[in-house]
């Protein structure tokens, strides 16, 4: 498992400036190809900003390298020194989020 955190889009504003999106990506392929019979997995938090393209686009990215289970989780803000949450999804859309991933 390793986490991707958000789209590419908000890489550089949503995770630490060490980690980036083509970066995640690789070590997910890299995993696969290590290990084929083991399952890759990876979580992509929402309520920060995207748009539907933008996690559309992700999933797309995630499936060209094999990716096994994608979760999705709701934003939270641990503290005033974090980011404040753009958004709150709905259980609806985080229905709608598992039809289009599968």
């Amino acid at each position: 498992a390793h986490n991707i955190e958000t789209v590419e889009r908000l890489q550089r504003r949503v995770r630490d400036h060490r980690a980036g999106y083509h970066q995640s990506l690789a070590v997910l392929e890299h995993a696969k190809a290590v290990a084929p019979h083991l399952l890759t997995k990876t979580s992509l938090m929402l309520g920060v900003g995207e748009h539907h393209e933008d996690v559309v686009a992700t999933l797309e990215d995630l499936r060209k390298i094999d990716v096994d289970v994608v979760t999705f989780g709701q934003y939270l803000r641990p503290s005033r020194r974090h980011m404040p949450v753009k958004s709150f999804v709905t259980p609806e859309a985080f229905d709608e989020w598992q039809r289009v991933a599968e």
